[in-house]
């Protein structure tokens, strides 16, 4: 049997493992949500959010004469090493748990005091020389700590989102520029309505890309209002003099983030409505995502039985029946990721709604779905790009042969025959199952050189390029 050490708390006495840099705080969370099987951990920004809040602590109550110089010293070198994940492994509750995240502060709290023993030359558990809560936890409570720890993930997290969909944009944006001569017929309503081009149909996929990108840059600021040193509900209880200043002003610094004390910390303390927001718009690029793979599945549909327009590259055998079927399971896969999101945000909704009185109990539930939302995303967005996008090409045949079969052309046609020829063109075409082409010549409207040239003229047709 390994080593035990003995802690204790306000239950009473429990062995943990002596090498165990987490405690007993930590041990009791373990053994009371065995919920997700999915450890904080998992969640990389939120251990390293975790860290610098922890770090500018130490470093604020330094400042202001509260903490001592090397227990100081310590508690800053333990933090340093949880931020770069060399204890990832130590935080171990559960993602889902009661009690408004106080187990993973909890957690946080006792990895970091028993790291900075160790480098101390104490041993873990000897909470004499350095304790989680009266020296790491100093200044704080769980509801300023947590959800400021949330807020920095939430940023780190957004800013690789919008990498990521950065890079998607620029693979649709290349393929506008590949496809800006193919012609095509666009469609409302499933129904056909007037020529395009094929680039103007990816310019657009590209600029919805470009303008969520925006709207998540615009959640950054709104996540920089915090509540650290409000403690417990916000009067900043046990917070010494000079201390929020401090703190706001060093986790700034740590994080390269303008952070900024809320105006009225009780009411921010209790207010769970920018996680609404964040939620708000990570269902928003779920929703575009979504719109954007479910057009890609219909115009590779067929191939030889559907739209057959483009040809996504394939990835997969589709069918254990079917011989040579390929499916568009990249599309597929985003569409499943928008549904989760569009999920986790009814989820982050109702957990707000949910807050009473002074304190939402109920941010750990929304930290993972706001989290797994935008893992998901990012991954979605890189897998879209680089195993789907990067591959399709055009059936141009196919594309030209809709537009001069389509009775849509003739809205086109219109300037040049007459709305009253316009309309008789659509009309035989359509009794008499003929062409487009095949009624104005016959009508002697046109010359078939006359139509041909009209076809040719992709700028007279589909307009300007886009994007």
């Amino acid at each position: 049997m390994s080593a035990m050490r003995l802690e204790h708390d306000l239950l009473g006495e429990l062995e943990v493992p002596a090498d165990a840099y987490w405690g007993i705080h930590t041990a009791r969370a373990v053994a009371n949500f065995p919920i997700s099987g999915v450890p904080i951990a998992h969640y990389r920004s939120l251990i390293k959010a975790l860290a610098l809040v922890k770090e500018a602590a130490a470093d604020a109550n330094f400042k202001v004469g509260e903490l001592d110089a090397d227990v100081h010293k310590f508690i800053v070198a333990a933090c340093r090493d949880v931020a770069e994940g060399a204890l990832d492994s130590s935080f171990v509750v559960d993602a889902i748990q009661g009690g408004a995240g106080t187990s993973t502060n909890m957690n946080a709290n006792e990895v970091i005091a028993n790291r900075a023993l160790e480098l101390a030359g104490f041993a873990k558990g000897d909470y004499e020389q350095i304790h989680p809560l009266n020296h790491v936890n100093m200044s704080q409570s769980t509801n300023d700590v947590y959800p400021t720890a949330l807020k920095v993930a939430l940023i780190l997290e957004i800013r690789e989102l919008i990498q990521a969909m950065d890079y998607l944009r620029n693979e649709f944006a290349s393929k506008a520029t590949e496809f800006r001569g193919v012609i095509k017929m666009g469609r409302t309503q499933l129904q056909d309505a007037v020529p395009m081009t094929l680039g103007q149909e990816f310019a657009a996929f590209a600029r919805m890309t470009m303008e969520d990108e925006q709207r998540l840059r615009e959640l950054v600021p709104l996540l920089c209002e915090i509540n650290l040193g409000g403690t417990a509900i916000g009067t900043q209880l046990n917070a010494p003099a000079g201390y929020v200043a401090a703190v706001t002003e060093r986790l700034g610094e740590l994080t390269k983030i303008d952070f900024e004390s809320a105006a009225d910390m009780v009411e921010a303390t209790q207010d769970a409505g920018v996680f609404v927001m964040v939620s708000g718009v990570l269902k928003r690029v779920a929703v575009k995502l979504s719109k954007t793979s479910n057009d890609l599945r219909l115009l590779s549909s067929g191939p030889r039985a559907g739209f057959g327009e483009i040809n996504l590259p394939p990835m997969q055998a589709g069918s254990s029946i079917m011989p040579g079927k390929v499916n568009p399971v990249i599309p597929e896969v985003v569409n499943q990721v928008a549904f989760a999101v569009i999920g986790y945000d009814l989820t982050v909704t109702m957990a707000a709604e949910a807050g009473q009185l002074q304190l939402n109990a109920f941010e750990p539930i929304m930290c993972r779905a706001l989290m797994m939302g935008i893992t998901q995303l990012k991954a979605a967005c890189y897998i879209l790009a680089d195993r789907c996008i990067s591959g399709i090409t055009a059936n141009e045949e196919q594309l030209r042969l809709s537009v001069e079969n389509s009775i849509g052309l003739v809205t086109a046609l219109s300037p040049m025959l007459g709305y009253e020829n316009a309309t008789l063109v659509a009309k035989r075409a359509q009794l008499e199952g003929k062409t487009v082409r095949e009624v104005v010549v016959d009508l002697s409207l046109m010359t078939v050189d006359e139509f041909e040239s009209i076809l040719g003229d992709v700028d007279r047709l589909a307009g300007p390029p886009q994007g």
